[in-house]
């Protein structure tokens, strides 16, 4: 989760963090159809969590998930000859970001969706624009409120709390793991500032950021899993493929994907992939897994998506 360029100008879009400003060059593959991929692929990650938190612990599975990540951008920094950045002072902002936006939020998910469906995770994913424009408005000067953005933030929470069924007490929800991915998606956001006020005019690539993140966010995992999980009982393949799956596509491929969308379309076209991925959740994890479906989710989801979009509205330029 870094940007195209340096994680200094940047606002979030999506599982993957923040994005830069384009450069706009042009692909072999259509950027539709990498849109399209990038949907699915994070539409369906939250289908994989589920399956690997059948086989394995929810640190495991972020373990596994960082290490197969991790290991698809290594190789793309080798075939590029990327360096690592150098000094202490980048190297702790990272470690901090790491925590913020991978290896803390993706523990959160793995670990909410042992009780919640992978469709619900998918959907409080969908919150972290809201809770970006809430942030942003106290931590980021350059963002100041506009009454679009205001309404579209308190149209986004009234969605939430329809996904949640506040009207009937929050009947037959599981909130611990309702919470944990909430704090998830609210991690995302978080980290975002975090990296807009630390490492701008960082002067390094994104690929080679990003490779610095993942690598720290490894291990920041490896020293967390073995003090608080016990080595697997049983060799559980479906659920390890998941992982890899997960991992090599929906943490390393998917960010290699996106920095290539913003670096030709632009963030603001990029960015609307988030609006996409609990979509694709839902349907996946409906088709897919049978969980099932009130009609309060999708239509609070609607709602969400719609205020989401309303936050990230830019008032007009004047001539």
């Amino acid at each position: 989760m870094t940007t195209a360029r340096t994680p200094a100008t940047t606002r979030p879009t999506g599982p993957a963090g923040p994005e830069a400003t384009p450069t706009r060059s042009r692909r072999a593959l259509d950027w539709r159809l990498r849109f399209a991929g990038l949907s699915l692929i994070w539409g369906f990650s939250f289908l994989l969590i589920k399956v690997g938190t059948d086989g394995y612990a929810p640190f495991q599975v972020t373990l596994g998930r960082l290490v197969f990540g991790t290991a698809v951008l290594a190789a793309a920094m080798a075939v590029k000859r990327e360096r690592l950045p150098r000094g202490a002072r980048t190297w702790g902002h990272l470690a901090v970001a790491a925590l913020l936006l991978n290896a803390l939020p993706f523990s959160l998910f793995a670990y909410s969706e042992l009780t919640i469906p992978s469709t619900l995770a998918g959907i409080c994913n969908a919150t972290s624009p809201l809770w970006g424009m809430a942030l942003s408005l106290v931590a980021l000067s350059e963002d100041r409120p506009t009454r679009l953005r205001v309404a579209g933030l308190g149209i986004g929470f009234l969605g939430v709390l329809t996904v949640l069924g506040a009207w009937q007490g929050f009947a037959g929800l599981d909130a611990t793991g309702t919470a944990l991915a909430l704090l998830a998606s609210l991690s995302y956001p978080v980290g975002w500032i975090y990296v807009r006020r630390t490492l701008a005019g960082a002067g390094h690539s994104h690929l080679s950021l990003t490779g610095a993140q993942l690598l720290l966010a490894t291990l920041q995992l490896a020293v967390v899993t073995p003090l608080s999980t016990s080595l697997p009982t049983g060799f559980a393949p479906g659920p390890l493929l998941a992982i890899a799956a997960l991992g090599a596509l929906g943490t390393g491929l998917a960010v290699l994907i996106q920095y290539g969308l913003v670096d030709e379309v632009g963030p603001t076209t990029a960015q609307m992939v988030t609006y996409f991925i609990p979509v694709v959740a839902t349907a996946a994890g409906v088709a897919l897994l049978g969980e099932s479906l009130a009609w309060s989710t999708p239509v609070g989801a609607v709602i969400v998506l719609a205020g989401a979009a309303l936050t990230q509205a830019r008032p007009r330029a004047r001539d």
